[in-house]
């Protein structure tokens, strides 16, 4: 056998199932352990084996096949590489055979000496080792992979259990016998090479030898904070301390007061027990079946408060007798989070005063998102949390924060006491009155002066765009989208819910089928019913794609111009507003020939367009038909009084709108399934982007 390379092959043993005694430990604590060492032998390199072309060791015996390389230089010069005839000789010139089986390999320089004195005089050799012989061995017992192996002459007991999988979940790690000539030669404990890598146990092998595993011991389960949690094997009396040791040791979190121990007693009944981490606790003895338990440290602070939350420096803190709120929370600038600061100057952004200004001028660089010192901090509002350790209850103890850290208020600057929570909240965690938050909102598009502005609770849109100069003589007010986050999350939460029920209802339509099939005794018909399952799957997954855009219909007037025709609507925190410019193009996408964007005519109509595009193709559904307008609204083939396709064909389209052909298919349901999914799109006001997504 050869040595294991670097980049050799590495092949994985297959995986057995687990033991009785590995499900008996998962039914009783639901965790599956391994078997402490298995894992050393399920991958290993496909050319492992010992090292037969390193310098030979010195007791190994010389057999048949060997080869010895010669070389003698002085009154004679000669070199050769010889192989050990079967009849376990060489042959040397002018000196005939000479027999070297049988005989150790630091020998045979001396040996070799004397049988050229008889013919030579003034002479010296060395002598090396090249092919090494094979010899045969067996593995017998609850070896992984008994039976007949042929391994290098330079084999030892380890190489051998290497080479049959090591032992097998049934077998042991404790006892590993070598057999020779019916008597056993050593009993191996891998656990010494696993645990402390001790492989002085290990011996070599000899032709006829016999790897014998026997079953598993004793074996005790260990779990929790220890370094190895595992299925361990006692060899003989095992205390809970030497246990401990063979697992790697207590982790650091394990706790020192006391270990569980799950015992069955006669093999009739289980008892539970602890026992302590002293020395006479730990010198316990293991028993067979036994489930060793270490718990963690209980995460008690003593003589600790604790501030969390919207602060620089959370943490735990040394208390003292008299401590108040104003030493925990020194000033304002510990109010805000490093990740704010961090945004702040990746983006380059010099640091602001704790009140913003009111505009970011136009072309400057602006955070995303945009944030401020008090759109993370909730002022109004923080909290203590008190355990009463009588009564066990918790106690809410709040205080104005801004009272106390920018008023310096001393009726807001609290005692603390040992164990208290400091909890410093923003305004996403509690939402404040309108009026009392802070609110940036994101002009882009064909404003004179695009940009970030802050606005007060009572801004409106229309009133914060004449802040930002009004609009150029290009924007396409109809054409303008707002966004608004609230609007997105609220969407997006419909979006999925649906999504979730239109799956459910899926896999109830599958089980119908299947046992309507099976009733049936149809076995033909369950493939129909796979490729609808198919496309359902395809379309849901389509659907899972699309994204919620917060779209807010703004319901404009085609016609309408200047920042006087918004709307006076209330802002958010997070508005984000474009109006782009004129657009002179009509898109037709979907099931049509020749899905282009056309020029925008103002006299053309909907039929006009469908017939640049080709008309609609075969797979197109003329009947679900609609127009995706600029504004964001959806007009339907049989929306408004008329349900006729002469009314649809003749609406009058607009810049920038688009016309939808959806594709039919073929199965009843699933075209249902695509109607209702256009519907839940048009109510949600999905872009023309996200609509495509289920094309």
């Amino acid at each position: 056998m050869r040595k294991a390379r670097p980049g050799a092959e590495v092949r994985a043993t297959p995986v057995e199932p687990p033991t009785e005694f590995q499900n008996f430990v998962l039914a009783s604590t639901g965790q599956l352990l391994p078997i402490y060492g298995a894992k050393f032998f399920t991958t290993q390199p496909a050319t492992f084996g010992p090292l037969d072309h390193g310098p030979a060791p010195g007791e190994m015996i010389i057999g048949a096949e060997d080869e010895l390389r010669i070389r003698i230089w002085g009154q004679v010069n000669f070199s050769a590489n010889l192989r050990v005839s079967r009849e376990g000789d060489i042959y040397l010139p002018k000196v005939g055979a000479v027999h070297v089986a049988g005989l150790p390999f630091a020998a045979i320089p001396d040996h070799l000496r004397n049988a050229m004195e008889r013919v030579y005089r003034n002479f010296d050799l060395s002598v090396d080792l090249g092919d090494i012989h094979t010899i045969q061995i067996y593995a017998a017992g609850m070896a992984r992979k008994p039976g007949e192996y042929t391994v290098s002459a330079l084999s030892t007991l380890v190489d051998a259990v290497f080479s049959v999988g090591g032992p097998s979940a049934a077998g042991s790690m404790r006892h590993v016998l070598l057999k020779r000539n019916g008597k056993v030669i050593t009993d191996l404990d891998l656990y010494a090479l696993l645990v402390s890598g001790d492989k002085s146990g290990d011996v070599d092998l000899q032709p006829g030898d016999v790897l014998y595993i026997p079953s598993a011991g004793a074996q005790v389960a260990v779990i929790g904070s220890v370094r190895q949690p595992a299925i361990y094997e006692l060899r003989g009396e095992e205390s809970i301390e030497q246990l401990f040791k063979t697992a790697g040791g207590r982790t650091a979190i394990a706790s020192g007061l006391r270990v569980s121990i799950d015992r069955i007693e006669d093999h009739v009944r289980r008892r539970a027990f602890e026992v302590s981490t002293d020395s006479a606790g730990l010198a316990t003895l293991m028993a067979d079946g036994d489930i060793l338990r270490i718990d963690p440290i209980i995460s008690v602070y003593h003589d600790t408060v604790t501030l969390r939350g919207a602060v620089a420096n959370p943490g735990h803190f040394l208390w003292h007798q008299g401590m108040r709120l104003s030493e925990l929370i020194p000033e304002r600038d510990a109010l805000l989070k490093r990740d704010y600061w961090w945004q702040r100057t990746k983006l380059g952004i010099p640091i602001p005063q704790l009140a913003a200004p009111a505009t970011i001028e136009a072309g400057q660089e602006r955070p995303s998102p945009v944030q401020s010192p008090s759109a993370q901090t909730n002022w109004n509002q923080a909290v203590i949390e008190r355990l009463d350790l009588t009564t066990m209850a918790t106690q809410l103890i709040p205080f104005n924060l801004g009272k106390l850290v920018l008023d310096h208020d001393m009726s807001q600057d609290l005692d603390l006491k040992p164990g208290d929570v400091v909890t410093i909240f923003t305004q996403e965690n509690i939402q404040l009155p309108i009026k009392e938050q802070t609110i940036y909102v994101e002009l882009e598009g064909e404003f004179r002066h695009p940009g970030v502005y802050s606005a007060s609770a009572g801004d409106t849109l229309r009133s914060v765009a004449a802040r930002a100069g009004g609009l150029t003589d290009r924007a396409y007010l109809y054409g303008s989208i707002f966004t608004r986050t609230s609007t997105r999350t609220a969407e997006q939460q419909l979006l999925d819910e649906y999504a979730d029920r239109l799956e459910r209802q899926m896999e109830r339509n599958n089980l119908a089928l299947a046992n309507a099939a099976s009733n049936s005794g149809q076995q033909s018909a369950p493939a129909a019913g796979d490729q609808v399952s198919a496309l359902n799957r395809e379309m849901l997954a389509r659907l899972r794609l699309v994204r919620a855009s917060g779209r807010v219909v703004l319901k404009m007037n085609p016609q309408s111009t200047g920042a006087n025709n918004l709307p006076e609507m209330r802002l958010e925190d997070g508005d984000h507003f474009v109006v782009p410019f004129i657009p002179e193009t009509v898109q037709v996408v979907g099931a049509v020939f020749n899905p282009h964007a056309f020029l925008y005519s103002q006299q053309a109509r909907v039929g006009e367009y469908l017939r640049l595009a080709g008309g609609a193709n075969r797979q197109a559904d003329r009947r679900r038909m609609f127009v995706l307008r600029a504004d964001g609204s959806v007009v339907g083939h049989e929306m408004g009084n008329s349900i006729f396709e002469s009314d649809f064909v003749k609406l009058r389209l607009y810049p920038g709108d688009a016309i939808i052909v959806p594709e039919k298919d073929y199965h009843a349901s699933n075209l249902n399934q695509l109607m209702v999914w256009s519907q839940m799109l048009s109510q949600l006001s999905i872009t023309s982007l996200e609509v495509g997504v289920l094309k």
